[in-house]
């Protein structure tokens, strides 16, 4: 049984509209993203978001309605799924209400519209029309007189009337704005494609007529004339034009059109002075109109009147967005960009220019993704899980102008609060309190290599550097700064440690090392200092007799000492680390004798750099934090009472050192703040240590400062500047963009070159022809940057790019990346529709081609198997060996139509195929002289348009189809006949609503008792990212009766069934309800319910199931992502 649940929800922006919804008195934006409703009110910094509200179904369809009887405009909402209603906002509950629940325009019998649906609503508000399927017209009535005489109840939907019409491909569609509109009927122009591939425009007339009590009314669409106009063939939109000029506007590819008089065909034609291809527009006002072309260029569109004429118009190139998939004008100059294929933005129209104002993340579409896992590193180091932040999924993202690649993370965010000034090499941070009576800290230390710099808050948060400050030494650099009791500060450098009285800032205490020797480490605890001296030697002061020595060890035979710590647990023992041997040792504070000694690896960089322990979890022994040379953090359960160590455990946060420092949280407890190249909050949830990346990308150090300006504020340093931020308490997705400016079709990733293979492709305008480029890029882990770029061919695209392990003729295994290509046009030259190149990457990590082969068929995707490469082509797919300069073909296997992905588990090879869904292949190395086989040993059996594919299990795959839905297939191997075992058999189904692109398998070792374990990531053509997960047996039963009841209690706007949004559907079968497959964003709703729905829900589950046990239970689900 399959779990699903998002980690990354869709950001594509599809529709959008400007409507009166949640007051009278002020303007809304709402905007559709998948299956998610996003409602936005304007404010001074721009758009804020107010609700969002996920709906069961995919939106297709949004229009404002304006019922007379509210004083609020009401929401019209379509979905993939033909359902259709009404939403309103109820300003005392604060959400949303359905105002008509759903009409079901589901049709088995027409066939989808070709285009895209529309809801075009007649200017006289009389009439709304559906557009949902090729040559059907849905007319529903906003206005319908009952029996009784009486005025007609505007905007109330009427019975839905379908008419036809012969027009099939239509490209778009509007209602005309009549002089005497409200004497004549309405009028509809239709630009459409006809048989002959010519476009053509129509005018027709609504004729409707109302039925009796049961009878839904008659409806038609009647030419106007039989006159049909042809345009050009890059005709595309019809804009309607308001009072006073009327008629319409056509936009296309090299001109534009003015309809002056309907009725009598007239056209007024100008062309462009640059051809382009329009997308979408939005109306300014009775004259003006903005426009958006396929290039992200935006375009200012005035007609020239003369005596409410015509005469002409002017459009203008105003500036650059991304490109558009809707527009929306605001009002006072401001245009909302939805885009599905770049970031969204909200812009402001200036004299022949643009300002981007604002700007929305949209990681769609998702072309090709890798997952970074940091823990891959280490054989002692378990896979870590996406919510830990130490693994980012990087996306390539968007198309051509708008490509990027975009790092996604769980991770805890911070919020900057001030910044204190640019300053450099900050090589630590301490705070203080200027008296013991102060509540909150007003003194923050920033040392330096040479120096200590200090800065006094006041109440209000106005900032002051301390020319001196208690007496405290300002010309050397301070290991720690700190209040002691009694009124006194201690200040450690390399060369004494000083005790400072705090109210006259006279020296209390002075102690120094002998001379020639340095202080190198120190740490202070309650009424102690610990100090490394020269790292061969330790010293213990008592900090309540004046920095009296209590002892002194040599560890001249450990070699150098690597750091130390006093805890504040307790006063008994100090922990050191050593250079040498990479230990770490627990030693007495009476004799520094050792208690315990830990040897953390046999590697000579695998030495402890920082230690720290610190109280994570509640009511349990404290936890030993121990920070290596190489990037692992590795933590130790320790038993108070006998200071012994257990429960060994790695992870890895980057490739160099990190620093461990405690921050307060509630109840006792602290959390410990990693700072390195990947900085990481370490803390405790449900029992559980948790690491989780922070958005602090350049940190080198923290401490925590609580100042009355800035409760609960941390102080954080980078190698340029100080500021002080908030931490945030929960765990949320940040992504970080590169901008490529071309479309990332593949992304390859090699963990020991520390770089990524990028398959690009550039589009260029060069006057009016559209130039395409494609590359094969490396570049660099941290910074992207671009180490080597090898150019293709002319009309040649990158089609796959993977990172192989490969085997030579010699023997060896070499990795290389492997770039499989196509040409745009297959007829310019047969005898090379496509190449394999191989490529090497030399130490001065540049690319070198070490081997390419020429195919018959373009090689859209590749994978390896024993050290040779996959690839799969037209009809085929074949096994190729690495034979420098070229590829020798040893097996082939030919599919049913096209493969479209590969997955590889040991010798098994998993194809999806473009119309017959998968079957899968065992490969078989030849011995003695026999050629390599490939043999099919499995078969899905019904048509499925696979999109991707993975193994998840044992005979266990995952399948995406281009119409939406998840497929879990097993292969039956306990079947009784060949046939029987032969044959893929659907365990799991569902219907996700959003084209897979690209499936990755993931292998997380599951925790002892784990509800779900983690299988796979899934990238959406939306931007969607999800997490795939097989349940435990013991598990599915409550899971599938609570997504019951969860089904049954949860509000859906527009009261759309659970069922019927998430059941199957393809072309060749429907389901009534998902197939043994758990929706993990409506399950984890549990715990946004209600306490008394909850008991309500769990009373229904049986077996007198625990309300804590599934609270418990679904905080363990979210935690996975």
């Amino acid at each position: 049984m399959a779990y699903l649940a998002p980690i990354h929800k869709a950001s594509s922006v599809r529709k959008a509209v400007r409507i009166h919804f949640l007051s009278p008195d002020q303007e809304n934006l709402i905007v559709a993203k998948s299956d998610k409703l996003e409602i936005y009110s304007q404010d001074e910094a721009g758009l804020a978001l107010s609700h969002t509200r996920a709906v069961y179904g995919k939106i297709t369809v949004l229009e404002r309605l304006q019922p007379p009887q509210s004083s609020t405009e009401h929401l019209f909402v379509g979905t993939d799924r033909y359902m259709y209603f009404i939403l309103s906002w109820d300003a005392e509950k604060q959400q949303l209400q359905t105002e008509k629940s759903y009409i079901d325009q589901a049709d088995s019998t027409a066939r989808d519209s070709q285009t895209q649906d529309r809801c075009l609503i007649d200017p006289t508000r009389q009439f709304m029309t559906l557009q949902l399927f090729d040559g059907i017209i849905t007319v529903l009535p906003l206005a319908a007189k009952g029996k009784r005489k009486g005025p007609a109840e505007a905007m109330t939907l009427g019975e839905p009337v379908p008419t036809r019409i012969s027009e099939f491909f239509v490209r778009s569609s509007a209602f005309l704005h009549l002089p005497d509109q409200g004497e004549t009927r309405p009028q509809l122009a239709i630009l459409y494609e006809d048989n002959h591939q010519r476009t053509c425009l129509i005018l027709k007339t609504l004729n409707y007529s109302t039925g009796g009590s049961s009878d839904p009314g008659t409806a038609s669409f009647d030419d106007l004339t039989d006159h049909r106009t042809y345009l050009e063939l890059g005709a595309s939109h019809i804009v309607p034009v308001p009072a006073p000029a009327y008629g319409l506007i056509i936009l296309a590819e090299t001109s534009i059109s003015y309809f002056k008089d309907p009725p009598n065909g007239h056209l007024l034609i100008e062309p462009l002075r640059k051809a382009s291809i329009f997308v979408t527009w939005t109306q300014i006002d009775a004259q003006r109109w903005l426009i958006a072309d396929e290039y992200g260029k935006l375009y200012f569109l005035m007609l020239l009147l003369e005596d409410d004429a015509v005469a002409g118009w002017k459009l203008d190139v105003i500036g650059s967005t991304s490109r558009a998939s809707v527009l929306v004008y605001l009002d006072f100059g401001l245009v909302f960009v939805g885009s599905r294929q770049g970031d969204s933005q909200l812009v402001r129209i200036q004299d022949r220019s643009i300002e981007i104002l604002q700007i929305f993340p949209n990681v769609a579409p998702i072309l090709d993704f890798i997952i970074m896992d940091m823990g891959t590193r280490s054989a002692e180091v378990q896979t870590n899980e996406y919510s830990s932040g130490q693994a980012r999924i990087v996306t390539g993202s968007g198309a051509f102008q708008d490509g990027s690649l975009r790092s996604i993370r769980s991770g805890v965010g911070l919020e900057e609060q001030g910044l204190l000034g640019r300053m450099d090499h900050i090589t630590d941070l301490f705070s203080l309190r200027s008296s013991d009576t102060n509540e909150y800290y007003d003194v923050l230390i920033a040392s330096f290599v040479n120096d200590t710099r200090v800065f006094l808050f006041s109440a209000d948060g106005e900032v002051e550097e301390q020319q001196e400050y208690k007496g405290m030494l300002f010309l050397e650099g301070s290991l720690h700064v700190s209040n002691v009791s009694g009124h006194r500060l201690l200040q450690i450098t390399k060369t004494k440690a000083l005790l400072l009285d705090q109210e006259g800032g006279m020296v209390v205490a002075e102690w120094s090392p002998k001379p020639g020797r340095a202080i190198t480490a120190a740490s202070a605890g309650e009424g102690r200092v610990f100090l490394s001296i020269g790292g061969v030697e330790i010293v213990l002061l008592d900090l309540v007799h004046d920095l009296r020595l209590i002892a002194k060890r040599t560890f001249a035979e450990e070699g150098q000492i690597s750091c130390v710590h006093l805890p504040v647990y307790t006063q008994d023992i100090c922990i050191v680390g050593f250079w040498h041997s990479a230990a770490i040792a627990i030693l007495r504070t009476s004799d520094l004798g050792v208690l315990n000694k830990v040897v953390m690896s046999e590697d000579s960089v695998s030495v402890p750099r920082s230690v720290l322990l610190a109280q994570i979890l509640p009511d349990q022994d404290p936890t030993l934090f121990v920070a290596l040379a190489n990037g692992e953090v590795v933590t130790f359960s320790m038993n108070i009472q006998t200071f012994s160590l257990s429960g060994k455990k790695a992870t890895i946060l980057g490739t160099q050192q990190a620093n461990l420092k405690a921050l307060p949280r509630d109840d006792g407890v602290v959390g410990v703040f990693a700072t390195c190249e990947h900085p990481s909050l370490i803390y405790g949830s449900e029992g559980r240590i948790i690491y989780s990346a922070v958005t602090a990308e350049n940190a080198s150090c923290v401490c925590p400062f609580d100042c009355e300006a800035y409760p609960g504020a941390v102080a954080i340093a980078t190698s340029e500047d100080l500021k002080l931020a908030l931490v945030d308490t929960e765990r949320t997705t940040h992504v970080q963009t590169l901008k490529i400016n071309e479309t990332v079709r593949r992304i390859a990733y090699s963990t020991t070159l520390k770089a990524f293979g990028l398959g690009t492709i550039k589009r260029s305008l060069k006057g009016n022809l559209e130039i395409v480029q494609s590359s094969f890029r490396l570049a660099d882990e941290v910074l992207f940057k671009e180490l080597d770029s090898y150019a293709l061919n002319e009309d040649e695209l990158v089609e796959s790019v993977i990172r192989a392990d490969l085997r030579e003729p010699s023997g060896d295994i070499v990795e290389r990346f492997v770039v499989g290509t196509a040409y745009m046009d297959d007829e310019q030259d047969d005898s090379m529709p496509g190449r394999i190149i191989v490529f090497s990457v030399t130490s001065e990590r540049k690319l070198q081609v070490v081997a390419e082969q020429t195919v018959r068929g373009a090689c859209r995707v590749l994978g390896t198997v024993d050290g040779r490469i996959i690839a799969g082509l037209v009809k085929v797919v074949v096994v190729y060996s690495l034979d420098t300069p070229s590829l020798s073909k040893q097996a082939a296997y030919r599919t049913s139509t096209a493969p479209i992905d590969i997955t590889v588990h040991g010798s098994l090879i998993a194809i999806a195929d473009l119309m017959k869904s998968v079957s899968i292949v065992q490969y078989t190395r030849g011995n003695f002289g026999n050629p390599d086989e490939l043999t099919e040993v499995a078969r899905h059996f019904e048509t499925a348009w696979a999109t991707a594919v993975t193994w998840v299990g044992e005979h266990t795959w995952l399948e995406s189809d281009a119409e939406g839905n998840l497929m879990v297939l097993r292969q039956n191997v306990n079947g009784v006949t060949p046939d029987d075992k032969r044959r893929l058999e659907k365990v799991s189904d569902i219907r996700l609503g959003e084209v897979v692109n690209r499936i990755w398998g993931v292998e997380v070792g599951p925790n002892p008792g784990a509800t779900v374990v983690p299988r796979a990531c899934l990238g959406t053509v939306d931007g969607s990212i999800y997490l795939f997960g097989l349940i435990a047996q013991s598990k599915q039963d409550l899971l599938m009766r609570l997504q019951q009841a969860m089904a049954m209690h949860v509000w859906s706007p527009g009261d759309v069934p659970f069922n019927s949004y998430r059941a199957f559907k393809s072309s060749v079968r429907e389901e009534e309800e998902p197939f043994r497959f758990v929706d993990g964003g409506l399950v984890e709703q549990f715990l946004d319910c209600s306490m008394a729905l909850q008991e309500e829900m769990c009373e229904g589950l049986g077996n007198k199931i625990d309300v804590e046990e599934v609270r418990g239970m679904i905080e363990g689900l979210r935690r996975l992502h």
